[in-house]
């Protein structure tokens, strides 16, 4: 049998060939770490070790699953966001960096309200709904979806981060329509059908598509989900309330115009580290 650091540099070599060589030795190392459920200081302090026979399968068939382009999340059904822990399966979509954005809007928009109510549409995996709760432990926290088993995975994070939230299944606001919120939060599916071609395998094959994809057929612009949930938004809201959205690439003058159709004032617009409108934030009056 061969030491834990012959079967780091084995499946670093067989990661090359994969879709992201550039990340083969990290993504080799995480999932033996997986596998083993150690840290990488235990593997630096043990990498002359044998691994049993039967791990070296399981390793292998780990390999094979990041090979072809599984993202690491799904194969540990693990990921972290805003400094959280979170239960990550292919119901629902990965948590991205770039909504750590919006958490930090909302914790900063929340300040205005002495005990905020807030609504999380389309939650999936909860992270933003549970975020918010762990920073803001005096708000009340709805989170809203459509699929039954995203909430399932949602409710599984908010008990592990010990957090409160009220959990409804439905379509966008429809089960809220009678109650009155002070901030409306979503990171809704914004990506035309069209773009799929462009997205990475990573996403395309391997992300629920219910959660990537703003609506069906070539003429979908991203902009459908949108669309219907602004106008809802605005209706659900208190006077003085705040819809805090995020948007995809190109988006931003669209969006604007929707938020000012639907009565929306004081819209503003929050950059990513890219420098690209990330975050919608607009107030109803």
């Amino acid at each position: 049998m061969a030491p834990l650091s012959s079967f780091v540099l084995h499946g670093t070599a067989r990661l090359n060939s994969g879709p992201h060589p550039a990340r083969a030795r990290a993504d080799a190392e995480l999932l033996l770490l997986h596998l083993l459920g150690k840290d990488k200081a235990w593997l630096m302090a043990h990498r002359d070790q044998e691994l049993a026979p039967a791990k070296a399968v399981l390793y292998t068939q780990l390999l094979e699953r990041r090979l072809v382009g599984e993202p690491i999340q799904y194969i540990t059904g693990e990921t972290e966001f805003y400094g959280l822990p979170f239960r990550i399966t292919h119901d629902v979509l990965i948590p991205r960096p770039e909504t750590e954005h919006l958490v930090e809007k909302v914790i900063a928009l929340a300040a205005r309200f002495t005990t905020s109510r807030i609504v999380d549409i389309g939650t999936g995996s909860g992270c933003i709904a549970v975020a918010l709760a762990h920073h803001l432990p005096q708000a009340r926290v709805t989170a809203i979806d459509l699929s039954a088993p995203a909430l399932a995975i949602a409710e599984e994070n908010a008990r592990r981060n010990e957090v409160s939230i009220r959990f409804l299944q439905g379509d966008l606001l429809s089960p809220i329509a009678a109650e009155r919120f002070d901030i409306i939060v979503s990171n809704p599916p914004y990506v035309p059908a069209a773009d799929r071609a462009t997205l990475s395998v990573e996403v395309r094959d391997f992300e629920p598509e219910l959660a990537l994809f703003a609506g069906p057929g070539p003429n979908s612009d991203g902009l459908e989900i949108y669309r219907n949930l602004i106008p809802s938004a605005f209706d659900v809201l208190n006077p003085g309330g705040l819809v805090v959205l995020e948007i995809g690439y190109g988006q931003s003058p669209a969006i604007a115009e929707l938020l000012s159709r639907s009565g929306f004032q004081q819209i503003d617009f929050i950059p990513d580290l890219q420098g690209i409108p990330r975050v919608a934030c607009a107030q109803r009056p």
